[in-house]
């Protein structure tokens, strides 16, 4: 079996240092993720369900009930997930408003 390689998991342990009810749902995310080798995103997808893709690079996980969103570049080929942002939802909205009127992520 394969293993996907996640990147910059401290990412994940800084937020549920900050948010702990975070922890149980990110650790689980976690875990799934290492333990799957998907190869394009319908696989993820199948998997996770509550997955998107947002162009032009951004695969957006919605964790622990919706609460959370893990904002992630997947790398299929090389079996690497990126760990670009961890959010709330509300932080994640606005960090969504703020790119769509042009600021930087």
């Amino acid at each position: 079996m394969d293993w996907v390689n996640v990147i910059t998991p401290r990412k994940l342990r800084d937020f549920w240092q900050e948010h702990p009810q975070a922890e149980k749902p990110l650790r689980a995310w976690e875990k799934l993720i290492r333990r799957s080798a998907p190869t394009h995103f319908d696989e993820l997808k199948q998997i996770f369900g509550s997955v998107d893709f947002v162009p032009p690079e951004s695969t957006v996980f919605d964790i622990g009930g919706n609460k959370y969103r893990l904002i992630t570049f997947v790398a299929y080929s090389a079996q690497r997930v990126y760990i670009k942002h961890v959010f709330t939802h509300r932080e994640y909205d606005l960090w969504t408003e703020q790119n769509r009127k042009g600021g930087k992520g």
